[in-house]
């Protein structure tokens, strides 16, 4: 009688395992791009960073732009719950106010100054511009459907939908206006993370106000124009 035959070779990944390589692996890409540049940046000097092959990387990733997306994604979760559970009496402009926004995703995992950098490179490279594109995109439907249920309406609905996009856009307009206009004013960490709370708290309260607000628009709302409330 023959013995069974076991499995052999090493134990598939844990899909938990698998999304540590793949931050790890962003790390990695993050550094290089900051410090040598996108173009300069090879898989194989990515993975040799991680200690995977640039095949593995390549497993993970279709370029090597995409492997920053899972640190611009990171946070979207956590901001949708700041959503369900913003209060109806506080202000959006004081929704990061518990969480600081320091901790979530990207700026939460990195040295703020590499973060900084990293925003900056998406207005010079198209490819990053792209990937940091792309993970608003895919942040607006979860935002949307936390608005939505915070309001208890339908989450497809129109009003969460152009809440959500405004948000969003608000978003990303405070983190890019932060990274830009700090890039050459040597501003010390410290004082860079309150300007950027400040950036995030202004951008929120003008999309919270609407459009009309301060454009000389006459606001009169009916039952289909609504703010953030």
């Amino acid at each position: 009688m023959t013995a069974a035959r076991g499995r052999t070779g090493r134990p598939p990944l844990t899909e938990e395992r698998k999304a540590e390589i793949r931050l790890e692996i962003a790390s990695a890409a993050v550094e290089l791009f900051v410090t040598q540049g996108v173009a300069a940046t090879t898989g194989e000097q990515i993975g040799q960073a991680v200690g995977v092959s640039a095949r593995t990387v390549w497993r993970y990733f279709p370029s090597k732009e995409s492997c920053v997306s899972p640190l611009f994604s990171e946070g979207i979760e956590l901001i949708a719950a700041l959503l369900r559970e913003w209060a109806p009496d506080e202000p959006l402009e004081r929704l990061f106010d518990r969480t600081l926004a320091t901790e979530i995703g990207v700026i939460g995992r990195l040295e703020r100054a590499t973060v900084r950098d990293l925003v900056r490179l998406t207005r010079t490279e198209p490819g990053l511009r792209a990937v940091w594109l792309q993970t608003y995109d895919e942040a607006e439907p979860a935002f949307a459907r936390a608005l939505a249920e915070r309001a208890r309406l339908p989450a497809d609905g129109l009003e969460p939908t152009i809440q959500a996009a405004m948000f969003n856009a608000a978003l990303r307009a405070a983190v890019e206006h932060h990274a830009w206009r700090t890039a050459d004013t040597g501003t010390e960490p410290a004082t860079a993370e309150t300007e950027l709370m400040e950036t995030l708290r202004s951008a929120l309260a003008v999309a919270a106000g609407g459009v009309g607000q301060g454009l000389g628009v006459e606001r009169g709302c009916g039952a289909g124009c609504h703010t953030f409330r």
